[in-house]
């Protein structure tokens, strides 16, 4: 490729400040939800008993909850991906873009 507005983005500071920005918290986000996620795995292999546990008087055990909980956190992460990447990168693509089209 010697296209060159492929050039001018990939040389642009901005461009590399995204692609930081982008990868850092994509990592940061991994990193979490495979701890919570192995987390749950290791209490199923390792601690039947703890999620076995009824909750309250019902035959609910505490597993459902902690289980729900991993499902709800990945939302929530993901939603927290994509506000800051409707918000910073974008207008940093827009910047990047705008610069690279003079």
């Amino acid at each position: 490729m010697n296209d060159p507005v492929v050039t001018k983005v990939q040389n642009h500071p901005k461009y590399l400040e995204l692609r930081t920005k982008r990868n850092r918290l994509g990592i940061f986000l991994t990193l979490l939800m495979l701890v919570v996620y192995y987390g749950y795995i290791a209490l199923i292999a390792f601690d039947k008993p703890f999620l076995a546990q009824p909750i309250g008087a019902g035959v609910t055990s505490l597993g459902i909850p902690i289980g729900m909980g991993v499902i709800i956190f990945t939302i929530v992460i993901t939603g927290i991906y994509v506000r800051r990447a409707n918000g910073e990168f974008d207008a940093l693509t827009k910047e990047i873009l705008k610069d690279a089209s003079k």
